[in-house]
């Protein structure tokens, strides 16, 4: 693919599918791309662009295609080992409502988790989460509770299995109740507003693939979004550089976990012991 043909794709994945593909890592984004016309047999972009302007449905499977979703309930175990036993015992602290953003949900997998944790140290907290995605489809299923593959949810404890999923043809789906905790939504971080002030916001390999630049305005979004005291979770190959988060009022806490923090706070209050039992 030559630059000048990177320029009109480029171009024309914004005017079909409105994804700024500027954003993300010139050199991946070519392989996915270069990949996709070899899946779909196309001879040649303008062709491929002419199936699109045609097609609702082959927009959609190629929009899907271009938001990388991988994703299992409690990915990452040590990670919301950490959530249980030191951030959200804090937050319930501090929070009548504790509002949560999972952005870049994807099937629903890590918001339903967030959930289930919730649920399972403090029952009766009142609790909100905003779970959001660019993928249609991923979405879809997120809202459908399932159903999710083995798999998916061999990470999720047995108690919380037992009180939260309920096995079906293909796996297991999310009980209503859980679901009603969660208000699923399309939505585009680089281009759509954020009208909410969070207590933890969770976005996970989500960003890999962005921009330098476009990273920052990410952080920057979810710096303006957090409460002060409140808490950033990303992944663990994502970092924040100490003075671009300091800049952004983040204060590093542990490893991909960044705290909000007033012009004059410098420390992490202690954490609170858990009440979850495994």
């Amino acid at each position: 693919m030559t630059d000048s043909e990177y320029v009109l794709i480029r171009r024309r994945v914004h005017e079909l599918l409105g994804i700024d593909l500027n954003a993300y890592k010139s050199t991946q984004m070519r392989r996915r791309l270069d990949a996709y016309l070899l899946r779909v047999r196309a001879k040649s972009w303008p062709e491929y662009f002419r199936l699109l302007e045609q097609s609702a449905e082959e927009r959609q499977r190629f929009k899907d295609y271009l938001t990388i979703n991988v994703t299992s309930f409690f990915r990452d175990a040590d990670k919301f080992a950490t959530l249980r036993e030191r951030i959200l015992p804090q937050l319930l602290d501090e929070s009548r409502t504790l509002q949560i953003w999972s952005a870049g949900c994807s099937d629903g997998a890590e918001p339903y988790s967030l959930a289930m944790l919730v649920r399972s140290i403090a029952p009766n907290q009142r609790l909100q989460i905003w779970a959001t995605d660019i993928d249609r489809s991923a979405l879809s299923r997120a809202i459908a509770g399932g159903p999710y593959p083995e798999q998916s949810v061999e990470n999720v404890p047995r108690m919380l299995r037992a009180q939260f999923l309920v096995p079906c043809e293909g796996g297991y789906r999310v009980k209503p109740e859980l679901q009603r905790l969660i208000r699923f939504q399309e939505h585009n971080l680089l281009r759509d507003p954020v009208r909410d002030r969070f207590d933890l916001i969770v976005c996970r390999n989500v960003i890999i693939y962005f921009t330098e630049e476009a990273k920052a305005a990410v952080f920057q979004l979810f710096a303006r979004s957090l409460r002060p005291g409140g808490f950033l979770f990303i992944g663990a190959t994502e970092t924040i550089p100490l003075q671009q988060a300091r800049e952004l009022g983040l204060e590093p806490v542990q490893l991909t976990f960044y705290r909000r923090v007033e012009p004059s706070a410098t420390t992490v209050r202690p954490s609170h012991q858990a009440r979850l039992a495994t």
